[in-house]
Order: structure tokens, then sequence, then C-alpha cells
């Protein structure tokens, strides 16, 4: 999905082909690599746009001795449909690293649906983390895996707090437009 709304967004600004794109993500950092993102996929994911109306080709630019280059401009319900892959993309997060995307497309989205999405994103992890504390206490420790127990409990709650103050601290800055 992360790929699609990249391609979207791009397509929002000018119209493009998808080795361009792929160029402009690898240089100077080599993002595309860094992904995961190959040739084949991008190219996978323009087709598939294609297929769902949410992109179209332009132009074909014939180059001797090149292969032909298509190039795409986004549709109207490609615009409609960006929004909604972004909203969708801020619910299925499991983390802010799965929302770079939707965060650096914020401008495509009403921030106060993403804050509120945010917000009950933060509010069942909070409510999760406190319901999982509670059963230390039920917990048997034997001598034997104390150390264990101890070293769990303390890679959790700083993940857990970790995660909390990163959601808290992200919600603050789109709420005052930093982001």
């Amino acid at each position: 999905m992360s790929i699609q709304i990249f391609i979207l967004s791009k397509l929002m600004e000018d119209n493009t082909y998808p080795y361009k794109l792929k160029k402009q993500l690898s240089e100077p950092i080599p993002l595309d690599q860094l992904s995961g993102l190959t040739e084949s996929k991008l190219y996978y994911h323009f087709d598939s746009l294609a297929k769902k109306g949410l992109i179209e080709t332009v132009e074909i630019i014939k180059e001797e001795h090149r292969p032909d280059k298509q190039v795409f401009r986004i549709t109207d319900k490609g615009r409609e449909e960006l929004p909604k892959k972004i909203y969708k993309l801020f619910e299925s997060a499991d983390a802010i690293s799965d929302m770079v995307v939707g965060l650096a497309n914020l401008k495509y989205v009403d921030r106060n649906n993403v804050v509120g999405i945010l917000e009950k994103k933060l509010k069942d992890f909070t409510d999760r983390w406190d319901y999982i504390k509670g059963y230390e206490k039920h917990i048997q420790k034997d001598k034997e895996k104390e150390k264990f127990v101890e070293f769990m409990n303390g890679y959790f709650s700083t993940r857990s707090e970790h995660t909390i103050h990163w959601l808290e601290e992200l919600i603050k800055g789109i709420k005052q437009g930093e982001i």
C-alpha cells in the first residue's frame, strides 16, 4: 500500500514514468534499496493502479535503442482514492515506521482525521499495555526463571513506554502543524 500511496502522491505533483520515480528514490540516498523496492515491484504497482483506473497513460516516449517510456497521470478516481489509502495506512500501521509514507503526504488528508486515528491507536495500545502490566502480580516467580522474567519485563516495559511516548509526540506534532 505504501508504494501505491507514494506513486499516487508523486503523480499529484506531476506526470511521470516508473523508471524516473525509481531513479528519484535511489538518489542521493538509496531509499529503493533500503525499502527493498525493485523495478519489477514498481512496475507491478503502476500496472495495478492503472487497472483500477487510478492512473492512466498520457504519453508514450519512444527513443531509439531504448524501451518505450509510458508516462502516467493520476485520474480523478485516483485523487479521490489517495486520501482513503492514506487513512487506511494509518489505521493498519503497527508502528510509526509503517506510517512514514502517510506522514510524508499529510497534505492530502484531513489532519484532524489522522489525529483521531492516532489517538484511538494510542488509547488501544495504552489500554492493552495497562492490561498486560496487571498480569505481573499474578506471575509466580521461581528462582530459576527470575532473571528471565525481569529481563522480559524490562524489555516490554521500555518498548511500550517508548511507543507511547513517540505516538504522543507524533499526535502533538501533527496537531501543531510541525509534522
